[in-house]
């Protein structure tokens, strides 16, 4: 059996990583080393360690902990793995994370090895890039609709938000533990076009331009080997990576709408250019 710890100082500091500390404070926690980063849910945490994550720590409300739930195979896993469980009543934890604790459970996890974003390239024929795309929210809803629709993998520069934020891994259902991912190695993302024209890859720019095609257009739709780049809400791409792209696509609206949501946008787009006609 783990180590179980009923909650009574709620300022204990091996909590700190649920309570205290910001997400930025822990993905740095360990530098030169990695961080950690905390899983919501016990769907979600079990995706994590199928995908190789290793847990440091479980919250856990005493309901799910004690009781016939959905966390009892979560329960069962990582007592085999002796992590340690710190536990509660659940208002007890709303009181220390300042919001509900998703189906009752938070998990502590280390932060996986950085992927080199060419290493990605090797194996896939499509893969979505983001640039600039700051809102975790979005960036879990895309590479949800990544793993959804097709699309092999998932590059964004370093301004994005983290995929490891709780927000976005939680909107994300945990596939940013199925989808590769990785960072580009600066924000300019023009710079990282010749790299993907090397691997084959040729390039299209969700954007709203005179010469935009439709995302339907036979064109990008029948490239062996495409990279679909999103940019930021409001903003867009930047017009060096628009230009620098071989297609710049659109989505037809009707009734006046001139955009969607970029998440939203990313959804039809991963639907319409990962079909094998």
């Amino acid at each position: 059996m783990p180590a179980i710890t009923r909650l009574t100082d709620l300022a204990a500091p091996e909590l700190a990583v649920y309570a205290t500390l910001s997400e930025k404070d822990i993905r740095h926690l360990y530098e030169p080393d990695g961080g950690l980063f905390v899983a919501e849910s016990p769907k979600v945490t079990m995706r994590a360690l199928d995908a190789g994550i290793k847990p440091v720590s479980l919250l856990i409300s005493e309901k799910q902990l004690y009781g016939e739930s959905e966390a009892a195979p979560l329960v069962e896993r990582l007592s085999q793995m002796n992590v340690p469980f710190y536990t509660g009543p659940e208002e007890m934890l709303k009181d220390l994370t300042g919001l509900p604790v998703t189906r009752g459970v938070l998990c502590a996890m280390e932060r996986p090895e950085p992927v080199d974003p060419e290493t990605l390239l090797e194996t896939t024929r499509r893969v979505a890039v983001l640039e600039r795309v700051t809102n975790p929210t979005n960036v879990g809803a895309i590479i949800r609709s990544a793993a959804a629709l097709g699309v092999d993998a998932v590059l964004l520069t370093p301004s994005c938000a983290d995929p490891l934020y709780r927000r976005a891994i939680r909107v994300s259902m945990g596939t940013v533990f199925q989808v590769p991912w990785a960072y580009l190695p600066h924000n300019d993302g023009a710079a990282f076009l010749p790299i993907l024209k090397k691997h084959g890859f040729a390039s299209a720019a969700m954007a709203l331009k005179e010469d935009s095609v439709s995302v339907a257009d036979a064109g990008p739709r029948g490239e062996e080997k495409l990279a679909i780049w999103l940019g930021e809400e409001g903003y867009g791409l930047a017009d060096a990576t628009i230009a620098g792209c071989d297609y710049t696509v659109l989505i037809p609206m009707t009734h006046g709408v001139d955009s969607l949501n970029v998440a939203a946008a990313s959804a039809v787009a991963f639907w319409e250019l990962s079909k094998k006609d």
